[in-house]
């Protein structure tokens, strides 16, 4: 785990034009070529035809391909796609050959993957999030966080996946491990996913027992009987020790599977047992399946090894009797634009950022886009479009978010949350100049990005939020940064997450300390944020369509928010 870290002072380089990179990422696989990547290739698409275009106008997406920006852009785009994949890469490898050895050999236990090989449908239906979580962190390198997490289809039905990965410093949680685990656990709520844990876990880190146990160290338990009161089914495997605290999960779920031989549970293992009353016991006879099927009650399922507890899980849920709908007759264009181009459109705080049409063209069905007031405030692109046949309201930042843009953008929230469309938040907010500070009454401009956020915040829809450019101070929260809580979040990898823009720390605060000015610089960077679970992924610009998408149809399999009691006053036109 050393070397990954050699990785990241690596990416900490110069790329041309004086960019930095802090290297850690999540994205998309585009092809089966690309196994490494973090977030899987979406299922495969359904039939689609080009027979009937949308009446939406088409977007001018043309761009100047010879120019000199456009391959500046597209050269730093290669680079971070290429330490994209180095990083990926080493976290696949979870805790490195010696381990995986030792997994497999020694123990006879399946690797992470090949669990999720046996447990989904289909391995194009796996969302992977919070992939490259945990590395670099203070106290060392936790790949993927010590578990893999996502979205997938088993048995027909739409799942949130935890699974530990017991090759990573033997399923031991850190913080991050916390972090991630209930970042998922926020999500299957909001979205109404039932929950599968695959348990292979030591139990938490003693030494950072001060960073987990007094605030987060049992929200995990106390999620999990929330979910359970909302009818959001608990499922869980014992694959592996379920030692310590870990030991809850499997108790508190609504069915519980143990595999014979490899699956335990037990508060204290063991050791333990032989240190405080000097006996001394087997694992298998402490708290093995035997034990907890047959006389504890503590788990449901007796399995005699893993391919039989997974056929045993995949039939718990097929008994939910919540089988997704299926969504394979839709129709739609693909863009009339290439997505690849998007590697080269990516706004870079150096150079003039890109007009968000151009993005738009290279994500909507047949570039088709109903613009919402396009003659007022032109710095906020504000209408309807579809992704894959689904409707979806586009609220995209076009520069500053001036106060008209900020009203604009509070009257279309509103008519999407009364109609029930889910809003792709486009983001690329900057910190606002000193210039239009002074052209314009502070009043009115807080008036109107407090609506904004206001709208944004009670809005009753799914809300999808991908950051192209940049995620700068507090114009950022009106178009629904990570405290506003969107169902998913992703980021483009020269991306940057800050309060302050270069050109402000730079001209006012910290002029005179440039390793200060480095440091900070590192922190923004959209793979330092993905490491920390800020955000649910670093995706490729090129992948944004087949991202959004997938989250689409995973909204549209599950109950809607939306109702009437909910709608107690008409949208207002500010």
């Amino acid at each position: 785990m050393r070397c990954m870290a050699a990785v990241l002072r690596l990416g900490r380089t110069k790329l041309p034009g004086g960019q930095l990179c802090a290297d850690i990422s999540v994205s998309l696989s585009r092809s089966a070529a690309t196994s490494s990547t973090l977030l899987q290739e979406v299922s495969a698409k359904p039939t689609h035809t080009t027979a009937s275009r949308s009446k939406f106008r088409v977007v001018d997406g043309r761009v100047d391909d010879v120019s000199k920006p456009y391959w500046e852009t597209l050269t730093k785009s290669r680079l971070l796609a290429k330490q994209w994949r180095q990083l990926v890469d080493m976290c696949r490898q979870g805790g490195g050959e010696r381990s995986v050895k030792r997994h497999t050999e020694v123990n006879k236990k399946l690797l992470v993957r090949r669990r999720l090989q046996l447990l989904l449908d289909d391995q194009q239906s796996f969302l992977e999030l919070g992939s490259i979580a945990g590395v670099d962190m203070d106290y060392g390198d936790v790949p993927s966080a010590g578990m893999v997490s996502g979205i997938g289809r088993v048995s027909n039905t739409w799942v949130m996946i935890v699974a530990n990965d017991a090759t990573v410093k033997g399923g031991t949680v850190y913080p991050i491990t916390v972090k991630k685990q209930l970042r998922m656990q926020e999500i299957a709520k909001e979205l109404r996913l039932p929950c599968i844990y695959l348990i292979d876990s030591g139990g938490a880190f003693l030494p950072l027992q001060a960073d987990i146990f007094p605030e987060t160290g049992g929200q995990t338990f106390y999620n999990q009987a929330v979910m359970n009161s909302m009818d959001i089914a608990q499922v869980t495997m014992v694959c592996g020790s379920c030692t310590a605290g870990a030991a809850y999960v499997p108790t508190m779920a609504t069915d519980t599977i143990i595999v014979d031989r490899i699956g335990t549970i037990f508060l204290a293992g063991p050791p333990l047992v032989r240190a405080a009353l000097g006996e001394v016991v087997t694992p298998e006879e402490l708290g093995g399946a035997t034990l907890h099927t047959g006389v504890s009650g503590c788990a449901d399922y007796f399995a005699r090894d893993e391919e039989e507890g997974f056929e045993m899980l995949r039939d718990s849920i097929a008994c939910l009797n919540r089988e997704s709908p299926a969504v394979d007759n839709r129709h739609w264009e693909e863009p009339l634009y290439a997505s690849d181009e998007l590697a080269a459109l990516a706004p870079d705080s150096k150079n003039s950022p890109i007009h968000v049409d151009k993005v738009l063209a290279r994500i909507l069905d047949g570039s088709a886009f109903h613009s919402f007031k396009a003659k007022y405030s032109s710095e906020l692109v504000t209408g309807f479009g579809h992704i894959q046949g689904h409707l979806v309201g586009i609220v995209a930042n076009n520069g500053e978010l001036t106060e008209k843009a900020a009203m604009k953008g509070s009257h279309f929230v509103q008519l999407c949350s009364q109609r029930d469309v889910p809003l792709l938040f486009l983001q690329n907010s900057s910190s606002m100049s000193a210039q239009h500070h002074a052209k314009q009454h502070q009043g009115a401009i807080l008036r109107a990005h407090a609506s904004m956020m206001a709208a944004v915040a009670t809005s009753n829809v799914r809300k999808i939020t991908v950051t192209t450019g940049s995620n700068r101070g507090m114009q950022s929260f009106a178009v629904c940064g990570r405290s506003f809580s969107p169902s998913f979040m992703f980021v483009w990898p020269q991306s940057k997450v800050s309060m302050m823009d270069d050109s402000s720390l730079q001209g006012k605060l910290l002029q005179d300390q440039p390793e200060l000015l480095e440091e900070m610089d590192a922190q923004s960077s959209a793979f330092y944020a993905a490491s920390r679970m800020w955000n649910d992924g670093v995706i490729l610009p090129q992948d944004t369509r087949k991202v959004v998408a997938h989250c689409l149809d995973i909204f549209a399999s599950q109950k809607r928010l939306h109702s009437e009691d909910n709608m107690n006053y008409p949208v207002y036109r500010l």
